[in-house]
């Protein structure tokens, strides 16, 4: 359904150090160099810059960014890597019970203010 998304930062630095840690504990690089960032992943592509019209990154109020996890263990390496890379938590790692199946997932919030949580299905 998605090509891709996007969302803001106000210092790319801070951004390349937070999302290279958090998305690399789930697997996924960063695929571009400079200004913008690009994490790619199953067609899909997750991207962070500073705003094109030179204005203020913000994050959008009740917006939340999810990405898939393969094990428990990515979640919480996950939430680790981004408390350590200057994020805050959201929501520690554990079961969600009003999430579908046996979701276990883990919330942060980028230094930025975006919100962002990885997810998987814990199996019997």
């Amino acid at each position: 359904m998605f090509t891709h998304i996007m969302v803001g930062t106000n210092d790319v630095e801070k951004a390349r150090a937070f999302y290279d840690n958090s998305l690399g504990a789930l697997g996924v690089a960063n695929a571009a160099q400079g200004e913008r960032l690009f994490y790619m992943h199953g067609g899909g592509a997750f991207g962070v810059g500073k705003p094109f019209d030179g204005g203020e990154a913000c994050f959008a109020n009740g917006g939340t960014v999810g990405f898939q996890a393969q094990s428990a263990e990515q979640v919480d390496a996950f939430h680790a890597a981004g408390i350590a890379n200057g994020g805050s938590d959201e929501g520690a790692p554990g079961l969600r019970p009003n999430a579908p199946g046996k979701a276990y997932g883990a919330y942060l919030r980028d230094p930025d203010g975006n919100k962002i949580c990885a997810f998987c299905q814990l199996q019997d």
